[in-house]
């Protein structure tokens, strides 16, 4: 079974003379193991198909004329349509299945970078807290920031933070992993490391879709997508590329 599905997806943002149709019936699966990434220029509407992949964003259920999209927008992480779960049934699908990296990193800087990757596994509760900050430490350790665990996030070089985020990312050990621009903020020297961590997760069977203007972070995905005015114009990498690619604009209001 897929492990992420979009299904006919649209998006409208603004109201009005400002409203803008984000996504224009996409359609997407996203296999276990797959490391995909997609591109295309600012405004494509990438960012926003990876914020609904994972929940933190819901699909327009209405065009423009206020009419019901059919067939209606489906998106689906591990099976489940999240369209049947309100806020909270999201919220725990999300903390449970699905870790973010962003750009900008989001560490809360008053914390230590321990507690900063220990925060999703107290808020899941399967670990007791001495469990949850052991795991953090090891997940530091990983990515060569054993001895800072304890530093400030605040503290801690562009680079340090994102490996910081991805241990953050990973800590719930989820099903699959998105990052939006994730060497965006970052120098070339650091920008490498981070595309080091990506190809070692992705090397170990983890789940990754990944949004980025950098075409040889990109290249590094196993299956690469390209966006134009919101829709997947080209899918390649993937044995079954050709036959989702053929599909994926099929559906428009």
């Amino acid at each position: 079974m897929p492990l992420l599905q979009a299904r006919n997806v649209h998006r409208y943002l603004g109201q009005g003379e400002t409203l803008t149709h984000i996504l224009r019936g996409v359609n997407l699966l996203v296999e276990p193991g797959e490391f995909v990434s997609i591109t295309g220029a600012s405004g494509s509407g990438k960012s926003t198909l990876l914020y609904l992949l994972g929940g933190l964003d819901r699909p327009s259920l209405k065009d423009a004329a206020d009419q019901p999209i059919s067939p209606r927008p489906g998106i689906f992480i591990d099976s489940q349509d999240t369209l049947d779960l309100d806020e909270i049934e999201l919220a725990s699908v999300r903390n449970a299945k699905v870790g973010f990296i962003f750009q900008f990193h989001y560490l809360l800087r008053e914390f230590t970078a321990q507690e900063n990757v220990a925060l999703p596994m107290f808020q899941l509760g399967k670990l007791s807290r001495d469990d949850a900050l052991d795991r953090a430490a090891e997940l530091l350790t990983r990515f060569g920031l054993g001895e800072k665990i304890n530093r400030r996030t605040n503290k801690l070089s562009g680079g340090e933070q994102q490996r910081v985020a991805i241990a953050r990312a990973l800590a719930n050990e989820p099903a699959v992993v998105l990052a939006d621009e994730p060497t965006g903020n970052l120098d070339s020297k650091n920008a490498a490391t981070v595309a080091q961590v990506f190809d070692e997760l992705a090397a170990n069977g983890q789940t990754l879709v990944m949004v980025t203007h950098d075409l040889t972070l990109a290249d590094r995905a196993r299956r690469r997508l390209k966006m134009e005015d919101g829709q997947i114009v080209s899918d390649s990498g993937s044995e079954s590329g050709s036959e989702s690619g053929a599909t994926l604009s099929a559906t428009q209001v």
